[in-house]
């Protein structure tokens, strides 16, 4: 995968290097380019002007962008533009960027963009209901949560497809050693060796996690007929409490 990143704060990219994505990029399975459109700007390196019309703060001018976007060899890319009034970011666009050859970040800062630079964006993108002084720490995130779905990136496929969000549940409780740490033990199921009770004991507290901190999650899943008599379950005995 190629992922080209406009910003004026390339040095903010850093962490990056580091972990599962320093690593893809180590294999050779992703490539990383940063542009600072600042060195594009053809106004004494401004990259911002007073919006038309009047108004409060500055506005991203089109033309540094334009030209740092020209100047990248492009293959059908996926053009993300980091924006809190975008479409809200989660596990499964993380995992339909996965299946992307070219993403293509556009970071701002300031009050907004010229809205002519939206005529370069394929997804207007934000991570949540609140906003960031720049688009840097949400491509950071962005950046991470795609590319350890790329698959070779990490070693096995289960290590993502298990985690919470992949299967539209919450992931249920893990533990490692030592059996018993401080008084605290290991649930006797995980020690059995079962493998179908322990099958059955992680989905009933992926359910149950789920269920108690994120029902919200339940009303979009398609729920299997095992899953469905789980929850009654689960849902009889929080009634009951």
């Amino acid at each position: 995968m190629k992922i080209d990143i406009l910003t004026l704060f390339p040095e903010m990219f850093a962490p990056l290097e580091h972990s599962i994505v320093g690593k893809a990029q180590e294999k050779g399975l992703l490539d990383i380019a940063y542009h600072n459109f600042r060195e594009n700007a053809e106004k004494s390196r401004h990259v911002d002007d007073e919006p038309y019309g009047g108004g409060q703060g500055m506005l991203l001018r089109a033309q540094p962008i334009f030209d740092a976007y020209d100047q990248i060899e492009k293959t059908s890319p996926r053009v993300i533009l980091l924006d809190p009034a975008g479409k809200r970011f989660d596990q499964s666009y993380a995992e339909e960027l996965a299946q992307e050859d070219h993403l293509i970040f556009i970071c701002g800062h300031y009050e907004g963009y010229d809205e002519r630079i939206k005529t370069l964006v394929t997804d207007e993108i934000s991570l949540g209901d609140y906003v960031l002084t720049g688009g840097e720490l949400a491509a950071m995130t962005m950046v991470d949560a795609t590319v350890r779905l790329i698959p070779e990136v990490i070693g096995k496929e289960a290590s993502h497809t298990d985690d919470s969000f992949s299967s539209g549940l919450l992931e249920y409780p893990q533990y490692t050693r030592p059996y018993d740490f401080r008084g605290m033990l290991v649930p006797d199921v995980l020690m059995s060796g079962h493998h179908e009770n322990i099958r059955k004991w992680r989905l009933y507290e992926s359910l149950k996690k789920t269920y108690e901190r994120r029902p919200d999650l339940l009303e979009q899943y398609e729920l299997s007929d095992e899953e469905t008599k789980i929850l009654e379950e689960i849902k009889s005995l929080g009634c009951a409490d």
